[in-house]
């Protein structure tokens, strides 16, 4: 590796009566990888060295080939001058296998040569898969290690970019933490009273509410507007290292809201169209499809017997490539009873709770595939938070609520299709399906009736989905470098930064995991910069520091494992000067796939 440089990433604090994972539980772990060696950089003797004095390691490769074999006499360790950086300083390798403590060791003993300015382990960079939205604390369901889904593994291989996920559901009221993911849909209630938007079918798939007053829907209690199908989004694509509320389990995906739901719930003849439709069907009246989707997710469900007409529809769309995943039900007995549930060519959906029993409320029986995360709200926390609006008819602005149920779970396993389906476009609807069983594991509670493979693993099944990474059958081009030369002033004292961008087209797969980046930076007092290469989904490493080091300009290359990033999209070099007194702008940058 060509810089050091070291991974940072934001931790999300839990909110207000909320519970913060344990220690390990909150980001993807990485196998402990010790650093290779040290990076020592010297002080500059050429003002002060007596005339005649012979040269340091500061100024000579052999000089520095002494000093290896002095300190690692000193330390134990059998050390090599491997090369000068572009900085100046020196890089010494440690051959062999060895230890953060011995690393540490080594440190120490060049720190303490007077000739050394600072010294410092020549750690690995990983760009790495945790978000930095400050609600994720709360969501166990994706990693809590008893019951979660174990989803932040999965990350590093999938982020589910490249796929669509239609939800099939009350449609999408507008929340800031979906939006960047959502792409068109449709709105397929045909009854314009109970759809509340004046004309039945339109190319609106707004969630106009679903509320109603007793007497109405054959209900004697009032009900308040669910805002179900935003939820259900949120659990799959909400965006992710954007700073806000939570993060979706398939962040890289898009969402197409498909509205069949609404007062009064929806008809069979409405979503039998909208899945038809969904996965790229003709259906007379309605516009093509632009963006047809590689998953369906139906939380939805009522008692009674497959119809033929759901069938012939479920059958299209996995006979288009589309997989169908549906929630078990929440009436606590068998599943069989229940439709879609009951349909065949579906992943049907049973709930656990937290503690990794099957949820009080789930369907149950030899029908199910799976158990995924649903919640048990008679706990607050132990529910599944997700996007919602606050209003109890109409929409009132955007928050974030704990639901429970089937239909919470079934979304789980949506949004593990989108990555696995991202990772191996190749997969088809039947390979999902056993790949998510095959790779579950034992349910960690109990589970009266039946609860399928077990609990859904997402890192274990996606890291089984091999095959392409969602990019095609081509290798990426090798050796091909994107540069920005324009430049960017960096203001003085500045810790928020500044970006510069590089947009990346026309490669398929994953960044490789000796990505090169070049960086160019003209400052006064170089030791002020921190230097961060962020990701085109929001992830960052961090390759360069802040340190004592009084030299002029960053002129140096990097080399950072970008193997978890899809190579496609907006990267960008952030600086900040966090000290005063110096300014500077950044000249070029460049990166070399």
């Amino acid at each position: 590796m060509t810089g050091a440089a070291t991974a940072s990433v934001a931790t999300a604090a839990p909110q207000a009566g909320e519970t913060a994972p344990k220690a390990g539980e909150q980001r993807t772990e990485l196998p402990e990888a010790p650093a290779d060696g040290v990076i020592v950089a010297y002080h500059n003797r050429t003002e002060t060295k007596a005339a005649g004095a012979s040269p340091s390691a500061a100024e000579s490769d052999s000089e520095a080939r002494a000093e290896a074999r002095a300190k690692g006499r000193k330390t134990g360790q059998k050390l090599k001058f491997e090369r000068r950086l572009a900085t100046g300083a020196a890089l010494y390798e440690v051959e062999g296998k060895t230890s953060q403590a011995e690393i540490n060791k080594i440190v120490k003993a060049f720190e303490s040569d007077p000739d050394v300015a600072y010294a410092e382990p020549n750690t690995r960079v990983y760009a790495m898969a945790t978000p930095n939205d400050p609600r994720y604390s709360s969501q166990w369901d994706l990693f809590e290690s008893t019951a979660g889904m174990r989803v932040p593994g999965a990350w590093d291989r999938s982020t589910g970019q490249g796929t669509v996920v239609a939800v099939l559901d009350t449609g999408y009221v507008a929340h800031s933490d979906l939006a960047a993911n959502i792409v068109s849909g449709y709105d397929f209630v045909s009854n314009a009273t109970n759809a509340r938007d004046g004309n039945g079918r339109d190319g609106n798939p707004a969630d106009e509410g679903d509320w109603f007053y007793a007497g109405e829907c054959g209900a004697t209690y009032d009900s308040p507007s669910s805002w179900h199908g935003t939820h259900v989004a949120g659990t799959i694509a909400a965006a992710t290292n954007n700073g806000k509320g939570i993060a979706g389990i398939a962040y890289g995906a898009k969402i197409q809201p498909v509205r069949v739901l609404a007062k009064c719930g929806g008809t069979t003849a409405d979503i039998a169209d909208a899945i038809i439709w969904a996965s790229g069907g003709t259906v007379s009246g309605v516009p093509a499809n632009p963006t047809p989707a590689d998953v369906i997710n139906m939380s939805l469900g009522g008692g009674g017997t497959c119809s033929s007409t759901y069938q012939n529809a479920i059958n299209g769309a996995v006979g288009r490539g589309t997989t169908v995943v549906v929630a078990a039900g929440n009436s606590n007995t068998n599943a069989s009873g229940f439709v879609p549930a009951n349909c065949s060519n579906v992943v049907t959906v049973a709930a656990g709770d937290r503690q990794g029993n099957r949820a009080s409320y789930s369907n149950y029986g030899s029908i199910i595939d799976i158990t995924a995360p649903g919640g048990e709200t008679a706990t607050r926390t132990n529910g599944i938070l997700s996007t919602v609006d606050s209003g109890s008819t109409r929409p009132a602005g955007e928050t974030y609520a704990y639901y429970q149920g089937t239909s919470m779970a079934a979304p789980h396993i949506a949004g593990l299709a989108a990555l696995m389906k991202s990772a191996n476009s190749s997969l088809s609807p039947a390979q999902i399906e056993q790949l998510i069983k095959s790779n579950a594991r034992t349910l960690p509670g109990t589970c009266g009736g039946g609860c399928g493979a077990g609990l859904a693993d997402a890192a274990a099944t996606v890291a089984a989905a091999g095959g392409d990474s969602g990019g095609g059958d081509e290798e990426p081009p090798a050796g091909d470098t994107y540069t920005n030369s324009a430049n960017v002033s960096i203001p003085d004292s500045n810790a928020t930064g500044v970006t510069s961008s590089i947009a990346v087209s026309g490669r398929s797969g994953y960044a490789p995991a000796d990505l090169r980046v070049d960086v160019d930076i003209k400052h006064t007092y170089r030791g002020d910069l921190v230097i961060e290469l962020v990701a085109p989904d929001g992830r960052y490493a961090t390759l360069k520091e802040a340190a004592y080091d009084s030299a002029d300009n960053v002129i140096a290359t990097y080399t950072v494992d970008a193997s978890s990033v899809l190579a496609n999209g907006t990267w960008k070099l952030r600086v900040k000067d966090v000290y005063a007194g110096d300014t500077g702008y950044i000249d070029s940058w460049s990166l070399t796939f």
